[in-house]
């Protein structure tokens, strides 16, 4: 099959035809738009996936203490039924675990400082299964939780407020007081650190404090677990395992996801990554309309040869196509430079920045600070695809004006002074 000359000129003027300043200076022009094109692609790919990759480490710590879905009840008072709630959770072919846990807020002091504190009591024998943070503790701390002894296990950051470590003894102060004849005071219990945790998300190790379920239960005056945590095989799909879950279940019951707990959170993560795509795209976008200049300067360089191609027939859609196949194979030139080096980085960036922080000496993500000591990535399909072809479509379009400018040269009028 015979190629289009259509294609050969266009690839033959993309090269810069002849060895002429005029025509190196279009080429230099050229290579600048598809640098750029190339460069915004690749800034694209890069960004996106540090921030997929930032907020799948914060989501998985996150998930490290939550579960992917709770089943709690509304007044806080204790699950009714409670084995006959936890047999129908379990016989969901996509639940790995569950745990009856009591839910309540205290405030926990120890001398003059004093901080709130969210209270989870836990069976230490079913809670490893539905939480990443408390199976990480199942061989050191976790077993010190003895029912009736009124141990407790702080975050770290909540531990260090309050300077206190283990063996140490904290006050908790629960909401809800007793009747007396001075009036309602509020119950008080001395506690014993058994340990500390650790789980990387601050608001976490600010505020949680383990306690096991029978202590928890006899402070806050409740006669049993006042929900249930579930863990699934599949995180993503927790919202439809959610609504199964409940069609099961007694409807006084509340059933919530691991998305909802955080929507807040996840909504504005979501945002800052569609206005990052948004603005990079607009460098993307300049760097393909550069292609509008390179085309007018090619068009005027060429009015020659495009009247020379009229008045040997060629059409004027054939010399629509010459210019438009030029500016495209800048673009698809520049669109697929920028793939490849925006996944290079992607994929490799855990090895890249450690190197660059190795030669200038600086620490980009001080463990301290930010808790992870890497630079996390996760490039991602549904994020690729859409640069790759707003890339494209960008340089296609600014390829249309010139190139229909340059169908319309009149022959005669070009070859006047020639």
């Amino acid at each position: 099959m015979q190629t289009p000359y259509e294609l050969i000129l266009g690839w033959r003027y993309t090269r810069a035809g002849r060895a002429t300043r005029r025509n190196g200076f279009i080429s230099f022009i050229s290579g600048v738009s598809m640098l750029g094109i190339s460069l915004g692609v690749a800034a694209l790919i890069i960004v996106l996936s540090v921030m997929n990759g930032f907020q799948k480490e914060v989501r998985d710590r996150m998930l490290g203490v939550l579960s992917h879905i709770e089943v709690f009840e509304p007044g806080g008072q204790a699950i009714p039924n409670l084995a006959q709630t936890l047999a129908a959770i379990e016989s969901h072919p996509e639940v790995l675990g569950a745990a009856p846990f009591v839910g309540a807020q205290a405030l926990i002091a120890r001398g003059e400082d004093m901080k709130g504190a969210l209270v989870r009591g836990i069976d230490p024998a079913l809670e490893p299964k539905v939480t990443d943070l408390v199976a990480d503790l199942a061989d050191t701390v976790l077993p010190r939780l003895v029912p009736g002894e009124f141990g407790v296990i702080l975050g770290g950051e909540l531990a260090r407020s309050l300077g206190v470590g283990t063996g140490d003894t904290v006050t908790l102060i629960a909401p809800s007081g007793q009747v007396t004849p001075a009036g309602v005071v509020p119950r008080i219990r001395q506690m014993t650190v058994v340990g500390t945790f650790d789980s990387g998300h601050f608001e976490y190790d600010s505020a949680l404090a383990l306690l096991h379920q029978d202590d928890a239960a006899r402070i806050f005056r409740v006669e049993g677990p006042t929900g249930v945590r579930v863990k699934i095989k599949n995180l993503h799909e927790a919202r439809e395992v959610a609504i199964a879950i409940a069609g099961s279940l007694d409807p006084g019951l509340l059933v919530r996801d691991w998305t909802r707990q955080n929507r807040s959170w996840f909504a504005a993560v979501q945002l800052e990554k569609r206005m990052m795509f948004i603005i990079l795209t607009l460098i993307v976008a300049v760097a393909a309309f550069n292609l509008v200049s390179t085309l007018v300067m090619t068009v005027t360089d060429k009015r020659a040869d495009i009247a020379i191609l009229r008045t040997l027939g060629a059409s004027p859609g054939s010399i629509m196509g010459v210019f438009m196949v030029q500016g495209a194979m800048v673009g698809v030139i520049g669109t697929g430079v920028g793939l490849l080096l925006g996944l290079g980085i992607a994929f490799n960036i855990d090895t890249l920045v450690p190197a660059l922080e190795r030669a200038l000496g600086a620490s980009f993500l001080p463990q301290d600070v930010y808790l992870i000591s890497r630079m996390p990535s996760d490039p991602q399909q549904s994020d690729i695809m859409p640069i790759a072809l707003i890339s494209l479509a960008l340089s296609f379009v600014a390829t249309i004006y010139p190139s229909w400018r340059a169908s319309r040269v009149n022959p005669a009028e070009a070859l006047r002074y020639e």
